[in-house]
């Protein structure tokens, strides 16, 4: 989801910056209220864990150039069902930026756009699980059909960030758009992959409850809400 450098630019990225700042504003509310709740520490200490587990994911796991941007397994839902909402975006939000500073520094022009197309899609999600999971179940008890439609919306915010990108900044040429439905395809094996590990991730959490558990983790992982 790296967007390509050039494919956005001149006055017209000045757009990602409101985009992001729109997200980070949200994100903020999130770990305010995420403070407030469960406290400073917890908050955190999962703020830290997501942020190199993140820039883990970008520098160590495969990732490809695609089209207008790059394939990477980001787990974005995982991050989300083990860590919550705002600890989530904030190791996102931080993980990239610190793989642009000290790995690829010419991503740093696009990060408004790569944060924003991170993001938004994990916001989604957090509304999308108030509506397909129950008050009364635990993430652990989670179904693959239920780990599917959140891993698959998240990814699919994805493709669309991306392709909103790419349409803003070059258009709907040919070119642009074939580039654009190469990405989108090869993110299908994203979507095939993210749910099967949330559910391994969620059934080594359910049998290692003592580990999995206190600040560490959200506690909607082991509780109903």
């Amino acid at each position: 989801m790296h967007i390509e450098p050039g494919i956005v630019d001149g006055t017209k990225i000045v757009l990602s910056y409101a985009t992001a700042a729109a997200a980070g504003g949200y994100a903020t509310k999130l770990a305010a209220d995420t403070i407030r709740e469960q406290g400073a520490v917890s908050f955190a200490i999962r703020a830290a864990v997501t942020t190199a587990l993140v820039f883990c994911f970008f520098e160590m796991l495969p990732h490809f150039s695609v089209g207008v941007s790059e394939v990477h397994f980001i787990f974005g839902s995982t991050l989300f069902l083990i860590f919550g909402a705002a600890p989530a975006a904030v190791g996102l939000a931080l993980g990239l930026f610190l793989q642009g500073m000290f790995f690829v520094p010419s991503d740093l022009p696009q990060y408004g756009m790569n944060v924003t197309t991170l993001l938004v899609p994990l916001f989604a999600i957090g509304a999308l699980a108030d509506r397909v999971i129950a008050r009364d179940t635990a993430y652990v008890d989670l179904k693959y059909r239920q780990a599917l439609s959140l891993s698959t919306a998240y990814q699919a915010g994805i493709v669309a960030w991306v392709a909103f990108w790419a349409i803003y900044g070059r258009g709907l040429g040919a070119d642009n758009l074939s580039s654009i439905a190469t990405f989108a395809g090869s993110y299908a094996m994203v979507i095939v992959v993210e749910p099967l590990v949330d559910l391994g991730v969620l059934a080594l959490a359910k049998s290692m409850r003592g580990v999995f558990g206190g600040g560490f983790v959200t506690p909607r992982l082991h509780h109903a809400a």
